[in-house]
């Protein structure tokens, strides 16, 4: 700023106090006296003004305030109007049920309080200066004023400093378009600036092959931190330095580890972490939104397919309190890449050489019905693969068993898996309802690399209140603390008959919870595992008309409807061995060993991944981006797929290639569209067609007959092998294998 505008301003006040001197002495003012009646009357004085009638105002974003105690309901002013809230709620808080924004940088509703950016200043009644309203407790009466000029200049002198060291890398930074500095600084800050000296660098650092760093935009949050240390449970990033020197990054040269870490890229508020993978590929006006739910895992996390004409660019997650809170796991955000590579495009049939060679629907079609009718009913099989939708599975059941098979199944059931009762497969507490759990006891699962999305509900359980979890199972690593109990069925049966010291625990518990992998449906003593499992809900009060704590997490995203839907098949393994004609709908992890060399096997997918190799004829469908299918989670909520992006090739959705199918075998089935087979599914299994609900199992599983079959003492195998690698399309992806190699380098 030059000399010449200090001094102006300087002087300003000393000239308008001259001319207005003069003007008085020019232009001699009149006072003007009026009566007012209130002055004259005194009991009209005396009465109180009654406030104006302000208008409702609702809370930011539709949000709806909760009261644990009405009693403890406290009434503060924002901006004079009257707002109750709950004792506790901080001053942005209230702000926020009142229907005003405050700018923040620092605070995140699901992270604690740091209170470091400054942002957030109001003014509050008899303060003397304005206050961060993310740290300061609202009191009875309180009056919050933001709209005040105190305020605003406080921000702007905020946002002065923030800009300071800030470059200006706004046209060549992938947060562009979407950076809260980008927003706020245009509502809230000044449009000119007082500080000349040199901007301050920063190296960057390299956390990985997911997250991009350019720590020279870091505004020290610290959000990334406290999310890494109270979310992700890994002390990997921390705040270096002090002063101008100061700066996020690891302690020692690392990577950063945990399965949630491309979360920093959403909560990070600038364009200092950002995603590696999408770096410089687009902008986000260039991209249509498609709300969708991921199939990489069996809870269903809520998510949002970011696309441009028929590629999808990225995948962000979706607010679900109930299911995911607003955190995906690194597989479900970062996998998107292999929808596009090894994909299949053509029908085709295998020559006599051996190669693949195209064909049309209709050729490729006849080909199948030809081989079926010429089998015996009872040797053929049909396996839905793990990421199969409830549609499909419906139309690939009606199909055998109009064909006159019974041997329908689905990977990762096991072979004879029972379907008998719904709570002996479901997440019987719900994912939002393990945060009531006061001790855990997990059997034979490793939910950090099966359900990430579980697994950190856990934690935030243990964090918060303190809740034991005893582990069962191979050694693994988890991030939170555990007792690790056994690695096998012996110590199931030591805490089934009151000898182990980890029985207290589940006596003493209020809300005990036992979780069981859907790892051990492939062990062949799973029945008597399951007994002893029933046994100690039993002595531990587990399953109560208020509580069921008996759980089951399952793996893939097909797995609760295709045991919904009746997908067991009757001796399995003796059919595997006999079967003639085995029909794969996406089984790609299913072996094939035990199937005759002169069995002809027709698979149905959207990937060339490992059963291809094995196929006579391959009939290429839509991957879950690319078609409206239903899932249902671990917990039994319902939720469907939308399309983002057109199929690819010659591709069609699997039900109405087993539609095609059936017309050409001659055994046409009743359905044409996607209504028509919805309505079938309602037949079968009505829970399925309430979308977003969640229809609790009826009967506990205590009604099942007891069994005593022997267990056998082999320990717990790990259900995952590469968190980064479990199906067709994360197989596919190079980013995912970028992620697997630093993995496998890591340990």
């Amino acid at each position: 700023m030059g000399l010449g505008l200090i001094a102006s301003r300087a002087l300003k006040p000393a000239i308008l106090y001259r001319s207005s001197r003069v003007l008085a002495s020019q232009f001699p003012i009149t006072r003007t006296i009026t009566s007012t009646p209130e002055l004259q009357n005194p009991e009209a004085a005396a009465a109180p003004e009654s406030p104006p009638d302000l208008p409702p105002r609702t809370p930011l974003a539709g949000a709806r305030v909760h009261f644990p105690k009405p009693e403890d309901a406290i009434e503060v002013f924002v901006d004079g109007y009257p707002v109750k809230i709950p004792k506790g709620f901080t001053v942005l808080q209230a702000c926020e049920v009142a229907g005003v924004d405050i700018p923040r940088f620092c605070y995140h509703s699901r992270l604690s309080i740091a209170g470091n950016c400054r942002m957030c200043l109001v003014e509050v009644e008899k303060s003397p200066k304005p206050v961060a309203s993310c740290a300061m407790p609202a009191l009875p009466g309180m009056k919050i004023k933001t709209d005040t000029p105190v305020a605003k200049k406080a921000r702007e002198g905020v946002m002065e400093f923030l800009l300071m060291n800030h470059p200006l890398d706004c046209p060549i930074c992938d947060q562009g378009g979407e950076c809260d500095l980008q927003d706020q600084s245009m509502a809230f800050g000044s449009d000119r600036g007082r500080f000349t000296d040199m901007k301050r660098s920063v190296v960057d650092k390299n956390l990985g092959p997911l997250v991009k760093t350019v720590m020279t935009r870091c505004i020290q949050c610290t959000r990334c931190v406290r999310f890494a240390t109270e979310v992700a449970g890994v002390q990997d990033l921390g705040m270096l330095g002090r002063g101008s020197g100061e700066e996020i990054g690891t302690y020692v040269e690392k990577l950063m580890t945990s399965e949630l870490s491309g979360n920093v890229i959403d909560i990070c508020p600038v364009g200092a972490l950002t995603s590696k993978p999408f770096a410089f590929k687009a902008r986000n006006w260039e991209l249509k939104g498609t709300e969708t739910i991921d199939v990489t895992d069996a809870v269903g996390s809520n998510i949002r397919i970011d696309s441009r004409g028929p590629e999808v660019m990225r995948i962000v997650p979706r607010l679900n309190e109930d299911i995911n809170e607003e955190w995906i796991s690194d597989k479900t955000r970062f996998c998107y890449d292999g929808l596009k590579r090894q994909r299949l495009n053509d029908p085709m049939i295998r020559g006599a050489d051996g190669r693949f060679k195209p064909v049309s629907w209709h050729d490729a079609l006849a080909v199948v019905a030809e081989v079926a009718h010429q089998v015996n009913p009872e040797e053929i099989v049909g396996i839905a693969g793990q990421l199969s939708d409830a549609e499909s599975m419906m139309a690939l059941k009606d199909f055998l068993n109009k064909m006159g098979s019974n041997n329908v199944l689905c990977e990762g059931n096991g072979s004879h898996p029972c379907a008998d009762l719904r709570s002996g497969y479901l997440l019987n507490s719900n994912i939002a309802g393990l945060e009531k759990a006061d001790v855990f006891l997990l059997v034979g699962t490793q939910p950090r690399v099966e359900a990430p999305m579980v697994n950190a509900r856990i934690r935030k359980t243990v964090r918060a209140t303190q809740a034991k979890v005893g582990y069962i199972g191979p050694a693994t690593d988890f991030n939170y603390d555990h007792q690790h109990l056994g690695t096998g069925p012996r110590t199931l049966l030591e805490i089934a008959e009151g000898r182990h010291p980890f029985c207290s625990a589940i006596l003493n518990a209020k809300n005990p919870a036992i979780v069981v992998g859907a790892g051990l449906f492939e062990r062949g003593d799973k029945d008597a595992i399951w007994a002893a499992v029933e046994t100690i809900a039993k002595l531990g009060k587990v399953v109560r008309p208020d509580w069921n704590g008996l759980n089951v997490l399952l793996l893939n995203a097909a797995q609760a409807a295709a045991l919904d839907l009746g997908l067991v098949a009757e001796e399995s393994s003796k059919s595997m061995e006999s079967a003639k004609l085995v029909y794969l709908m996406g089984a790609d992890d299913v072996k094939l060993d035990k199937v005759p060399d002169d069995a002809f096997v027709v698979y149905q997918g959207h990937h060339g991944d490992q059963s291809v190799y094995r196929a006579n004829v391959i009939l290429p469908s839509a991957a879950f981006s690319e078609k409206e299918g239903t899932y249902e989670n671990t917990e039994g909520c319902t939720q469907q797929t939308s399309p983002a992006v057109p199929t690819v090739g010659d591709a069609r959705d699997d039900w109405k290639i087993i539609r095609a199918l059936s017309e050409v075998a001659g055994i046409k089935l009743p359905y044409d569209t996607l209504g028509a087979i919805r309505s079938r599914i309602k037949i079968v299994a009505p829970n399925l067609c309430n979308m977003d609900e969640r229809e609790a199992a009826t009967f506990p599983t205590s009604l099942k007959p007891v069994w005593s079959e022997k267990m056998s003492m082999g320990g717990f195998g790990s259900a995952v092998e590469n968190f980064y690698r479990t199906d067709s399309i994360t197989r596919a992806s190079k980013i995912m294998a970028q992620c697997s190699g630093s993995l496998l380098k890591k340990n």
